[in-house]
């Protein structure tokens, strides 16, 4: 993985702006820094930019006005030959429904992008066996994608994606089409890559798995940044469980007012009226005073829980 001078960012762009025909534009003007080693989710609804933001970092489309600079390269001014030879070296990309080759075994899909960059085939085959082993599906190399469940085939694509070291990883919706186990390991993933340096461009309508996995959130309405919040250190909490294929947990803090608050709140506020009631009982029979202690604890309780969320992290690179 190659990063650009410590003075230079990971991900420039410059007033970027891409219309299609006379409609309005899909992306207007946006201008963006993101440092290298920051993991940076864009939320925003269908419509909103988000694909076309991720297809112009990816140089799969050039805007019609700015400029996007990658890991210090021009992408805007590559010609199509050019584009491939920086996709080969610079970026590795995840997506909601995986796109493996359903004719090609495990070990097959991960060893393509090698291929496609001229890697030797030793060299190659150790990094493939490295990648499944860190990621746990080495014992699966053999197999063909349709045997596996979805948050094993991603993580297969996840081992492909970094397979050439990409000094820029793009997950567009990488847990859209998972359940909610899966897509909880595949986030784990992420802060664990994140935390080994990989610079991260997560793109997800999903609020809880923006703001537990990023360093920040940008959203986009109708093509232009309308938010940019800085997360509060998305990997210092999430310590709840450990997946002994990544290693030791880590943690995350997440966005206040994400749908997860609201639910810590509610449960908070559950256990709240619950000792609230406890106490007034306790007040009828004994003491008053001590039935107004319960009270005010279980109002401490309230207060902590409703802005703290848990979950498990580790370590794979």
């Amino acid at each position: 993985m190659t990063n650009p001078p410590t003075n230079q960012p990971m991900i420039d762009l410059r007033d970027a702006t891409k219309k299609y025909d006379d409609g309005p534009p899909a992306l207007a003007g946006v201008t963006l820094s993101v440092p290298a080693g920051e993991c940076l989710a864009v939320l925003g609804h269908s419509g909103s930019g988000k694909s076309t933001l991720l297809n112009l970092i990816a140089g799969l489309d050039r805007p019609t006005g700015g400029s996007v600079t990658v890991n210090g390269v021009r992408v805007d001014q590559l010609g199509e030959a050019g584009s491939a030879r920086y996709r080969r070296a610079s970026i590795g990309m995840i997506f909601q429904f995986f796109n493996l080759l359903d004719d090609l075994t495990v070990l097959d899909n991960v060893l393509v992008p090698a291929q496609l960059a001229g890697m030797g085939k030793g060299e190659a085959k150790r990094r493939a066996a490295e990648l499944l082993g860190s990621l746990g599906i080495d014992r699966h190399a053999k197999a063909y994608p349709a045997r596996l469940s979805g948050g094993q085939r991603q993580r297969v694509a996840v081992a492909r994606a970094l397979m050439n070291r990409p000094a820029l990883l793009l997950a567009d919706e990488p847990t859209g089409a998972l359940d909610s186990h899966a897509a909880a390991d595949v986030r784990r993933l992420l802060l664990d890559l994140n935390a080994e340096g990989q610079t991260i461009l997560l793109v997800t309508h999903d609020v809880e798995l923006a703001s537990t996995t990023a360093h920040r959130t940008i959203e986009l309405v109708d093509g232009a940044v309308a938010r940019d919040v800085v997360n509060t250190d998305p990997d210092a909490a999430n310590r709840a469980a450990v997946n002994p294929a990544i290693g030791a947990p880590r943690g995350d803090a997440s966005l206040a007012g994400s749908a997860t608050a609201a639910n810590a709140a509610n449960t908070a506020n559950t256990a709240n009226t619950a000792n609230a009631a406890n106490a007034a009982n306790t007040a009828n029979t004994a003491n008053a005073a001590n039935a107004a202690n319960a009270a005010n604890a279980a109002n401490a309780v309230n207060t902590t829980t409703a802005t703290t969320f848990n979950g498990p992290s580790g370590a794979v690179r």
